[in-house]
């Protein structure tokens, strides 16, 4: 225990001086206006500003943000001093933030008005810092915190920032709370706990000082002096420990929702990617009082009960619906609107509310003839329980599946909604209701025996093989964890709807598009030539899978079912990058900025430079093409079908060979073609060239008048010499950027330089494109020999001189494999393999 304390105690110093380690300072008597936009306390790296942000064009709110304002971590609020509901404070244009000389920190308005203050007025403060971790503080002569914005949270919690007991995070009507047992709990207006997240039995009772922080890699972790390692993880996001430039953070939802979200400062986007209530609907309150909530494909939606009913709000069904005529109103004709597949959230400390265990009828009527009772809900799955709503607050969840029923009192006739209770058979009331309860009284019979019989079976053969296989397939199927996903073959069958709806195909086999029993979408590969046992193809699917970086294409799941051989990826619905690159002119919808290209290309290598360089094993990915390269919703580049190669057995090399030459042509390294070792720098000369189509949107094999007949990556250098810039750069693109565009290009040539020797390894490539280190003029690159698409004897163009040196100063292993006809004997073994990496897939 004395090691664990110490242990803890040396990761809260580490913390601390990460926090102190690099801030700006901010005197007293430092200013920021809302007029003026170029006004911010900027950290040292420039990662986090605390500035004014406008809200409408005439509005502006005091905040710190994560580079340019995409991200509020922080703002001035009635939240951010631990009571009202969260909501920014906004000023008028006229507004100003002041370090009084008193050491307060105060929000005016243009008219003077105080809207809000740090209340630290007189109490040593001598100065103000904010660090590149996003904390704002108000420090003494001692540099020590008065007062800080991590310790006055709002809505946000970044990383390395600890919330501890004590601490609120608000959103509306929602708050986020830790409880000294260890609880994480999400709040509805203070009183209603409808999620909670805490350490096991075990621990809870023993805590000292619990808090939460969200680690930069997306873990969520609860730290304490009493852990025996220091801290437990309690949720990954789904991209966690993915990418070096993504920022996280943790947000109280305005929806009742805490969320996990990531962003870059390359893509812009920010995206969920984990939820603390995983069914929305579940959140009390989402939909207001009286509102139901459901789900209109896949997302969730407000309405109101029935047509006794208005919403409050037309515009926002999320503020509640009121009935017509009031129940105190009613003239002594109250009646119960039956709402089918409904129920009435209900979670502790709901104490008003009444359980009983009675039938339909039953549920209904002493509803309807007690004087508190507003509605109640029986839940039909053979436990006979219902409940009671005495609160003035009702909160509905209306689906297909609920097991069960739910009844509110309303005044006068009870006016079902057309889409869902529509009536028009003529029957009298009495008569319809007399239907509707034999109706039910029938369903909850089946629904009892049906639960019984259920449980008895879970009873029996819940702990069999196949259930448990059964369970942990689909327990895996968010692949939150990583681990791949074994599906069999009639699954994948129906997920594609018979392989109907087809994607694309590839070098390896055809990408068909299909849906899961989750409603993910995914993109179902083939493989075609693969005869490898299930054992060794499972291991290589683990080798794939455990590859996670963010500009590659994640593998959710496998199929190895007898002779067929299924890979389940990711599906992202931009597609590939040669749809964007190589689209006419009649589809400029579909053509990308330079800002898109450029980011494109940085993604890639990126990409690229984790397989060579960063991951485990080295891969080879020996197919880098822009088919290859697809891009989600925000243009983000993701490799595709690397670590496919090794998938193939040794004997089948020669497979492997020609079905990268197929549909590749103008990709493949010299010494591929010269029948020479593989190594990483294959792959670098394939990026130079899609780097270069990247620029000009051209394929670099074509010839045309335009480029008096040469290939165009000749052509493109030729026109570089002389300066020619804009020549090679896609004509269809405004408002390039020229320095990259000329470092882009000088990259694409290093590139593609004959000797590998010449070309850089690609975590050098990446740094060129970035800037990071000057880039020397390259030599001229030379033609390389290529085949056609069809057939295995390689046809060479008529300028050959290029590949000759190259087969003259590097000659092939054996006289039989000679480039003029590399279809004729199959490559060795040690062409596959290289001297500078043991195999396709093997140590680096």
């Amino acid at each position: 225990m004395k090691m664990s304390k110490l242990s803890f105690f040396l990761l809260y110093l580490h913390c601390l001086f990460a926090i102190s380690s690099s801030s700006t300072i901010i005197p007293l008597g430092s200013t920021l206006q809302a007029s003026n936009r170029n006004q911010s306390w900027s950290s040292p790296n420039a990662s986090f500003s605390l500035s004014f942000v406008p809200v409408t064009p005439s509005s502006f709110m005091a905040a710190i943000t994560y580079y340019a304002g995409d991200v509020i971590v922080w703002s001035a609020s009635n939240g951010s001093n631990g009571t009202g509901d969260g909501a920014s404070l906004v000023v008028d244009s006229g507004g100003t933030l002041n370090l009084l000389p008193s050491g307060a920190l105060r929000l005016t308005n243009g008219s003077g008005a105080v809207v809000w203050d740090s209340a630290t007025a007189n109490r040593g403060v001598s100065h103000a810092s904010i660090d590149d971790l996003g904390n704002f503080q108000l420090l003494n002569n001692e540099s020590a915190p008065i007062w800080s914005s991590f310790q006055n949270p709002t809505d946000t919690l970044v990383p390395s920032q600890n919330f501890t007991v004590g601490k609120i995070l608000r959103s509306g009507s929602y708050s986020l709370t830790l409880g000294r047992s260890g609880n994480l709990t999400l709040n509805w207006n203070g009183t209603i706990e409808y999620w909670s997240l805490g350490f096991n039995s075990s621990i809870n009772g023993n805590l000292t000082s619990p808090r939460f922080m969200l680690q930069s890699n997306g873990i969520l972790v609860g730290l304490d002096p009493s852990f025996a390692r220091g801290m437990i993880n309690m949720a990954y996001s789904t991209d966690y420990g993915e990418g070096d430039d993504v920022f996280r953070f943790l947000r109280m939802d305005n929806d009742g929702n805490l969320r996990i979200y990531s962003t870059s400062e390359s893509s812009g986007n920010i995206t969920p990617t984990w939820a603390a209530v995983t069914d929305q609907c579940q959140v009390y309150g989402f939909c207001g009082n009286m509102g139901v909530c459901g789900y209109k494909d896949s997302n969730p939606v407000c309405g109101c009960p029935s047509q006794n009913f208005y919403p409050v709000d037309e515009h926002d069904g999320r503020k509640g619906c009121r009935r017509k005529v009031e129940i105190e109103d009613c003239p002594g004709d109250v009646t119960m609107l039956q709402l089918e597949h409904t129920k009435f959230l209900t979670y502790p400390p709901e104490v008003n509310d009444q359980t009983f265990i009675v039938g339909t009828v039953a549920c209904r009527m002493n509803c309807l003839v007690s004087g508190s009772c507003i509605g109640s809900t029986l839940v039909a799955d053979g436990s006979g329980i219902c409940y009671m709503k005495t609160t003035d607050f009702i909160s509905g969840y209306q689906g297909a599946v609920l097991p069960s029923t739910s009844f509110l009192k309303v005044c006068g006739q009870a006016v079902p909604n057309p889409s869902s209770y529509l009536d028009t058979s003529g029957k009298d009331n009495d008569s319809r209701l007399h239907a509707m309860v034999i109706i039910v009284v029938v369903l909850v019979t089946l629904l009892s025996l049906f639960a019984i019989v259920t449980g008895f079976w879970c009873w029996f053969y819940g702990g069999s093989e196949k259930s448990r296989r059964i369970s942990a397939q689909y327990e895996l199927v968010d692949y939150a964890s990583g681990a791949p996903v074994k599906f069999s073959y009639k699954e994948l069958q129906q997920s594609t709807k018979a392989f109907s709806e087809r994607l694309g195909e590839g070098g390896f086999g055809a990408v068909y598009k299909g849906t899961l029993g989750n409603r993910m979408v995914v993109a179902v590969k083939q493989l075609e030539g693969i005869e490898q046992g299930e054992m060794q193809f499972r291991m290589e699917v683990a080798t794939i899978s455990s590859t996670h970086h963010l500009n590659l294409v994640r593998l959710v799941g496998f199929c190895s079912d007898g002779r067929h051989r299924l890979l389940v990826y990711e599906f992202l619905r931009n597609g590939s990058l040669d749809k964007f690159l190589f689209t006419s002119n009649d589809q400029s919808g579909k053509l990308l900025t330079w800002e898109n290209r450029f980011n494109i290309a940085l993604g890639t290598g990126r990409g690229i430079t984790y397989l060579h360089e960063e991951c485990r094993d080295c891969i080879i990915h020996c197919d880098i093409k822009p088919e290859n390269i697809l891009l989600d919703e925000g243009y983000t580049a993701k490799v595709s079908d690397f670590g496919l190669a090794k998938l193939m057995k040794p004997k089948d090399h020669r497979h492997l060979s020609l079905a990268s030459i197929r549909g590749t042509r103008g990709y493949l390294a010299p010494e591929w073609l010269a029948n020479h070792p593989l190594t990483s720098k294959c792959d670098v000369y394939s990026y130079g060239m899609v780097l270069l189509e990247i620029v000009s949107g051209r394929r670099n094999f074509e010839v045309s008048p335009e480029t008096d007949g040469k290939k165009f990556s000749l052509w493109a250098y030729s026109e570089f010499e002389k300066g020619h810039i804009e020549a090679i750069v896609d004509k269809r693109i405004k408002d390039v950027d020229s320095e990259e565009v000329e470092r882009a290009i000088m990259v694409s040539f290093w590139c593609i330089q004959e000797q590998p020797s010449q070309r850089p390894m690609m975590g050098k490539v990446v740094q060129m494109l970035e800037g990071v280190i000057d880039i020397e003029m390259p030599p001229a690159p030379k033609l390389v020999a290529e085949g056609l698409s069809s057939g295995t004897t390689m046809t060479v163009n008529s300028d050959v001189s290029g590949l000759s040196t190259y087969a003259a100063s590097n000659p092939a292993p054996s006289s039989s494999s000679s480039f003029m006809n590399i279809g004729a004997s199959p490559p060795t073994p040690e062409r596959e393999m290289g001297k500078e990496s043991s195999s396709l897939l093997g140590s680096k």
